[in-house]
């Protein structure tokens, strides 16, 4: 399979964003962290001189066990960043600080009174292109069960458990934003290595919906694209599909725990931000199935992130 991190934006692009991200959740049950490195607009250097709107930006955000959530942008000049070339690998992204890799990252801002610090790398046995519609757009996992080392600080708290975290990194790229879309990853403990689901749902011409789920467990991945799936007002997700090879899976990732977290996305054409709910602090129960007998049982709490953006955002 192609390096999926690698580059595929041109930095002349005048519409477009792409986002490289991680998302932890802490072996010591504390919380969860997601950093995000993203490049917007390059071609027209991004959209505004505010840091949202900037060409080159880094995230951070904190998902306290015991506290609201909290999110650090930083927005640099394109000029500052340095950038692996396209559709080449290896692939690297560094600004001031901040860089991530193929299986690292760091990352330092100083923000609102706060200073937060990571250096981190991770391995993971599954990787998966969860979705691929060329220069539209695309969803991919480089590290879908990923297992962190390293240590983050947060002003004078220190992480430093080894491993530190579990989750994944992935890499999502596109012309711009869909109208709605769900996503959502869990990250299963594992005597030998960890499962993990990671399922997407987004709307399409013609009043299509993209529908996908993908189960990694016992070393082999399962696919599902005959999904039915449903939402409740209290943001959990059911998902229930069927693979080409007689499997079956019924789901459900649920977001209403404390930690919903909503954020602005600018929009690609710089025309103003719409909301995206997450909560990386997110339960999740699976079933795998096989001609109706019970394969696994499978149950994480706050080890998902469920994620809504869009029409499908969770109204505040």
């Amino acid at each position: 399979m192609k390096a999926l991190n690698t580059v595929y934006s041109s930095l002349s692009s005048g519409r477009r964003y792409e986002v490289w991200f991680l998302r932890i959740g802490m072996a010591d049950g504390s919380g969860a962290w997601w950093f995000r490195y993203l490049l917007l607009n390059p071609g027209q250097l991004g959209c505004t001189a505010e840091h949202l709107g900037k060409p080159v930006q880094v995230w951070a955000t904190w998902f306290p066990r015991d506290d609201a959530p909290r999110t650090f942008i930083q927005g640099f000049d394109l000029d500052s960043l340095a950038l692996s070339p396209r559709n080449t690998g290896p692939f690297y992204f560094r600004v001031g600080q901040n860089a991530i890799d193929e299986s690292s990252c760091r990352g330092h801002l100083v923000l609102e009174g706060h200073e937060i610090s990571w250096d981190l790398h991770y391995t993971s046995t599954f990787q998966v292109n969860l979705s691929s519609k060329g220069w539209i757009g695309f969803t991919r996992t480089p590290h879908s069960n990923a297992v962190f080392h390293g240590t983050i600080r947060f002003d004078d708290r220190i992480f430093n458990a080894q491993p530190l975290g579990y989750g994944l990194q992935g890499h999502n790229c596109g012309y711009k934003h869909r109208s709605l879309w769900r996503w959502g990853h869990a990250y299963l403990p594992g005597q030998n290595e960890g499962s993990t689901l990671e399922a997407l749902t987004y709307d399409m011409p013609l009043g299509l919906m993209f529908r996908k789920a993908v189960l990694w467990h016992s070393g082999r991945p399962h696919d599902f694209t005959n999904i039915r799936d449903a939402v409740s007002t209290n943001f959990t997700w059911n998902l229930h599909g069927k693979s080409r090879d007689g499997y079956q899976l019924h789901a459900s990732i649920d977001g209403a725990t404390p930690g919903i977290h909503r954020l602005p996305y600018l929009r690609t054409d710089c025309s103003g931000t719409f909301d995206v709910t997450n909560n990386s602090l997110a339960n999740a129960h699976i079933l795998l199935l096989r001609n109706g007998s019970l394969i696994a049982e499978l149950e994480t709490t706050g080890g998902a992130v469920l994620e809504f953006g869009g029409k499908a955002s969770v109204p505040a």
